[in-house]
């Protein structure tokens, strides 16, 4: 797949953050279209604030036509699920909510005394997904933070 980001356009008057921009939405419609059962992640994070607001300039007029969907290790900040809630209701978005307690509190998963939550994220995350039926997920993430995503331009088929 050929992207806009790495055409050499002249005189477009579009600077290369526009032309990501307009990349990225076109991208969000093409699956908005074509899955039947697209989400987003949405944490709070700022990699996932920015997908939401693409999301929301895609869309526009209109409400964002999937859900958001989080992970709740319980050890988030109350501000972040404040902020979180507060993002939602003003999108008018829906919310899915797959928490890490609830695997914990079933033997889905086993957490260690004193240790981190967040490898414990992903039996969540792939029990959200599949109780929601989603087909198609959008994430964010940097390619200098997620060395295992660096080679990827958009689709990851995990």
């Amino acid at each position: 797949m050929t992207s806009a980001a790495s055409v050499n356009v002249v005189d477009t008057g579009l600077s290369q953050l526009d032309l990501l921009e307009a990349e990225g939405i076109h991208v969000m419609r093409e699956v908005a279209a074509e899955f039947e059962r697209p989400a987003l992640l949405f944490s709070g994070g700022k990699d996932s604030i920015v997908m939401v607001k693409l999301a929301e300039k895609a869309f526009w007029p209109g409400k964002i036509p999937f859900p958001l969907v989080h992970v709740d290790t319980g050890h988030n900040f109350d501000e972040v699920l404040a902020f979180r809630d507060q993002r939602v209701a003003e999108l008018g978005a829906r919310l899915v909510v797959g928490s890490v307690q609830d695997d914990i509190d079933a033997g889905r998963v086993h957490e260690v005394p004193g240790g981190l939550r967040n490898p414990l994220q992903t039996t969540t995350l792939l029990r959200t997904i599949e109780e929601g039926r989603f087909d198609a997920v959008f994430g964010g993430a940097r390619r200098d933070e997620e060395k295992a995503r660096a080679k990827e331009r958009f689709f990851s088929f995990r």
